[in-house]
């Protein structure tokens, strides 16, 4: 069941009462005809987004939403995603994988690294052949990549991914955090992408911050970092899009919102078969835990086609 992602950019009271989301809105004078009060059920919804100081939802709702694995996201003043609420127990035998994912070896883990980075480069490889770069570079790169990635052909690859995939219609485009427009646009795609990852990872049983690759002691999602590298380049897709459409108009407005709040939903392909990114993120993670207790030793990462 493809779940639904919710989000809220206005004043409202959230509540729950029988496993639904009972949603008030604050009226507004200037909407005569606006709708009072509705309701969702709880187990429908992957992920919520809340985006506005005067939303108030109850701890009962809060607990029910975490129950249900649903992952919760609160804005910033700059209407970024700034926080992130997980269950700390998303799986019926949790300890159990605990272990195996405590106990995977060092080769392992960088096996898998490479795995990752691999998928990654030929994602970004067929997004720049559809911006109509050459892409042997890419390719390359991706076959050069070898255990843990040494030579950083992944950072050769992505510098010359992030030169030329907006070239036609920004002049030197820089890909940072803290850099200009379109990062915005990216930023918010990518922080969508790592709930849905989170959110995968905690309801196969896996601690989402011990990573294969990243290490970071502040970082809570060093293992969802690693597992969204390969999806990255379908929140840059959307992106593209956005800017090829309207080449200049970078402000993260409604909808530039909505269209990346679409990221769960989009369709990937996996394993041979298209599927929504939501199930393929849960299917990306559950190979990863067969990948931890030895009953296979290759990661299934989505493709374009």
């Amino acid at each position: 069941m493809i779940k639904r992602t919710l989000y809220f950019e206005n004043p409202a009271i959230l509540t729950t009462k029988e496993d639904q989301l009972v949603i008030t809105l604050v009226k507004d004078p200037e909407i005569p005809d606006q709708v009072k009060s509705k309701t969702i059920p709880i187990e429908d919804i992957g992920v919520i987004v809340f985006d506005n100081k005067q939303i108030t939802f109850t701890h009962a709702l809060l607990n029910k939403l975490i129950e249900n694995n649903a992952a919760v996201i609160t804005c910033d003043d700059h209407h970024m995603p700034s926080s992130l609420f997980m269950p700390l127990s998303g799986n019926t035998i949790q300890g159990e994988r605990f272990a195996e994912q405590l106990n995977v070896s060092v080769p392992l883990q960088k096996q898998l690294w490479q795995q990752t980075m691999q998928a990654k480069i030929l994602n970004q490889a067929w997004l720049l052949n559809k911006a109509g770069f050459e892409t042997e570079y890419m390719k390359q790169c991706a076959r050069n990549v070898k255990s843990d990635d040494l030579e950083n052909h992944e950072a050769r690859a992505a510098a010359y991914y992030w030169y030329r995939i907006f070239s036609k219609f920004l002049d030197d485009f820089k890909r940072g955090r803290e850099e200009a427009e379109p990062n915005n646009l990216l930023n918010y795609g990518y922080a969508i992408l790592r709930a849905v990852v989170a959110r995968s990872l905690v309801a196969t049983g896996l601690i989402p911050t011990l990573g294969i690759h990243h290490r970071n002691r502040y970082n809570a999602y060093c293992l969802a970092d690693d597992i969204m590298e390969p999806y990255r380049p379908f929140v840059d897709e959307i992106v593209y899009d956005i800017i090829a459409g309207k080449p200049g108009n970078f402000e993260l407005d409604p909808g530039m919102k909505k269209r990346l709040l679409t990221i769960p939903v989009i369709d990937v392909m996996i394993d041979g078969q298209k599927s929504p990114l939501m199930i393929a993120m849960q299917r990306t993670a559950s190979s990863l835990f067969f990948c931890f207790s030895g009953e296979k030793r290759k990661l299934l990462y989505p493709t374009f086609d």
